[in-house]
């Protein structure tokens, strides 16, 4: 038996303009814009609709209502995966407590069915 602590699951690489290591972007970099989200079309992540739409060479699809239970945002923080119904319902982290920019409801409809 090994007295190692336990390796904790590599994070997911974060694909397009990132401009530092918690997922910021050139076009979203205040200190409360820590998340990538995880592309339905693709299954990678990127840190916006924009980065997404100018490197991924194809078009966007949205998350069905359906598929809320599946883990697509990622905290640059800590790098926790949350689930898409737990980060519409939370404005932080639900590990690390990291707030989210609440602007980024307004936009929710790119990514997600509402």
């Amino acid at each position: 038996m090994s007295d190692a602590a336990p390796r904790s699951a590599p994070r997911p690489r974060v694909l397009g303009p990132t401009v530092d290591d918690q997922t910021r972007c050139i076009h979203y970099r205040t200190p409360l814009d820590v998340v990538a989200i995880r592309f339905a079309c693709c299954g990678e992540y990127y840190p916006c609709h924009a980065c997404h739409a100018e490197t991924a060479g194809h078009e966007a699809r949205q998350w069905p209502r359906a598929r809320r239970g599946e883990r697509a945002i990622l905290c640059g923080v800590c790098g926790c995966e949350l689930t898409i119904d737990e980060y519409l319902a939370t404005d932080a982290c639900t590990r690390c407590g990291a707030p989210f920019n609440p602007g980024c409801a307004l936009h929710a409809d790119r990514y997600f069915e509402v």
